[in-house]
């Protein structure tokens, strides 16, 4: 977002302020009231959700990416991977994100119901609000993994910091993420029209995302 905020900046009169937090807690924020006027969801479920309940108008939604699952640890060269993960002895703790809360949580427990470790690391799950804060886990040591963002991941790994394995995409549901226009200033239609642009796109797939084809 850091970069998109740039990019659109740079070449308009307007300015954005990014507010962050998980995407159940801006769902229900919106729902009494808050003043945004675009909401970028991590998933489909609650954009969708303002529609139905006539909160935003279903043409101003729209799939703007597609995020990806990653394996990661601040410790470098390990060999992560499945076999890794369904070791247990390799770790202790395993930060995830809220499943109720956030879609990368959700995905979070598909893979580790998928692989059959739901009695093993129960009791070694710490759970963050939203991404942000299960990766800070990660980061921090506080845990020795973390299910969280490609993107997040991605960035750092770039820089030789931490390894990294991207979850196979078979092992949890597609992480399609969508936004809605929540008011009809002229701010919020040119930021939406940015981000249907080629520009957002590579920020995008630089970034670790994936763009499902036709959605911008």
């Amino acid at each position: 977002m850091k970069h998109i905020e740039k990019a659109f900046e740079d070449n308009s009169e307007h300015e954005i302020r990014i507010i962050r937090g998980s995407s159940g807690k801006h769902y229900a924020q919106i729902r009494n009231g808050a003043p945004f006027d675009v909401f970028l969801s991590a998933d489909q479920l609650r954009p969708r959700r303002l529609v139905e309940e006539g909160i935003a108008e279903e043409s101003a939604l729209t799939t703007y990416a597609q995020g990806q699952l990653a394996l990661w640890s601040r410790q470098n060269d390990l060999q992560l991977d499945r076999e890794y993960l369904l070791n247990t002895d390799n770790y202790n703790v395993i930060a995830i994100a809220n499943p109720r809360l956030a879609p990368y949580g959700q995905a979070a427990t598909e893979v580790i119901a998928f692989l059959g470790l739901n009695s093993l690391v129960s009791k070694r799950l710490v759970m963050g609000e939203n991404i942000a804060q299960a990766f800070q886990f990660a980061f921090s040591g506080n845990a020795d993994l973390g299910l969280v963002a490609y993107s997040q991941a991605l960035s750092l790994n770039r820089r030789g910091q931490g390894s990294i394995w991207l979850v196979p995409s078979e092992l949890h549901q597609p992480i399609k993420q969508d936004m809605v226009i929540l008011s009809d200033s002229a701010a919020a239609l040119e930021f939406a029209a940015f981000m249907k642009g080629d520009v957002v796109r590579d920020i995008l797939l630089s970034g670790g995302y994936l763009v499902p084809e036709g959605a911008l």
